[in-house]
């Protein structure tokens, strides 16, 4: 009989482990629009420092081409959170789609719109771009979203230039090298990449600082976030705060060390083979990661506003944006874990 109990309490033993091992690991897949692109970096480098395993996640990190494309690995069901941009939150609320961001880590967007080097003499000016075509990192992504913004700001018709996706990394420097569009809105390593190879390259519009975002704007504009569907944080609670804890750590280890210490981090593939352009581009984008990760309720309203100028649907669907984001779970952070979002 006590052979029998002692077999038997080590069989629940056994199960009380396993499942807490299962508990301590839950599975997350995060869809990146563009894991190479340094606007994503923190969700990458949260896993390089193995934030995810601290906060009891299993992260399968699943790289697509831009930003819609991980939105609809989401909105299907094969990916259950996306590290992407804010403004598809609000996009979708005029469609009636429930998304909400529960954590920033791109306090701007750092969009930038490039004239190609092949196309230099032709296109002064945003209001050139009118039947011209335009490299976005694909159809319906911000960067797509950020162009027409421009155009309508500068009087033109938001369609008036033709959009092709081109990628984030090398497929959109390439397109740009080679001629094959006469414009492109890139972000970093591809803008500092291409600026090394042609240092006149020309600038129509600029993202990566404050006071830039300020002048295109008129307002801080959250770039990226982890965001997903209403009805998936409000039955994962535990794995939205435990991601949110891991992005926040990651976050401070950020501001609290060198761009050489995160360079080495990364995977060597993101960084390249020039790690000398990636470190510049590194020095360039640092300044844009949140230091808190919550979202400025102020930036929130500005992205409505932008997408309001540029989308008659977004203008009368009568958007309650603060519905759109939540700080809730990164102001549990400091409880949880003592890092205080200031």
């Amino acid at each position: 009989m006590k052979k029998l109990f002692g077999r038997l309490a080590a069989t629940l033993l056994a199960l009380v482990l396993t499942s807490g091992l299962a508990a301590a690991q839950s599975k997350v897949t995060i869809a990146i629009g563009g894991g190479a692109c340094l606007c994503y970096l923190p969700t990458v480098l949260a896993r390089q420092l193995g934030e995810y395993e601290k906060a009891g996640l299993a992260v399968e990190l699943v790289d697509l081409k831009g930003g819609s494309d991980a939105l609809k690995a989401v909105l299907g069901g094969s990916a259950d959170v996306v590290s992407g941009y804010f403004d598809h939150c609000v996009n979708l609320a005029a469609k009636k789609q429930e998304l909400q961001s529960f954590v920033i880590y791109d306090r701007y967007p750092g969009l930038v719109l490039v004239v190609s080097p092949k196309h230099t003499g032709e296109i002064k000016s945003i209001k050139d771009l009118a039947g011209k075509k335009v490299g976005v990192s694909a159809p319906g992504s911000s960067t797509d979203f950020f162009l027409k913004y421009l155009l309508k700001k500068n009087g033109l018709d938001p369609t008036s230039a033709a959009v092709i996706g081109v990628g984030l990394g090398a497929t959109a420097v390439a397109a740009m090298q080679q001629g094959q569009i006469e414009a492109a809105v890139m972000l970093d390593p591809s803008v500092t990449v291409l600026q090394s190879g042609y240092p006149d390259l020309r600038i129509l519009a600029d993202t990566r600082t404050q006071k830039d975002t300020l002048a295109v704007f008129g307002g801080e504009y959250p770039g990226g976030a982890l965001y997903t569907t209403v009805a998936w944080i409000n039955s994962h609670e535990k794995e939205v705060q435990a991601l949110t804890t891991a992005i926040v750590n990651t976050l401070a280890w950020i501001h609290t060390h060198s761009p050489e210490e995160i360079m080495a981090k990364m995977p060597e593939e993101m960084v390249g083979k020039n790690k000398e352009l990636y470190l510049a581009a590194l020095k360039n984008t640092i300044p844009m990661y949140s230091e808190t990760g919550l979202m400025d309720p102020k930036g929130a309203d500005a992205v409505l506003a932008v997408f309001s100028v540029s989308s008659p649907e977004i203008a009368k669907a009568n958007i309650d944006v603060s519905k759109t984001w939540t700080n809730k779970y990164v102001e549990r952070v400091k409880k949880t874990t003592g890092v205080n979002p200031k």
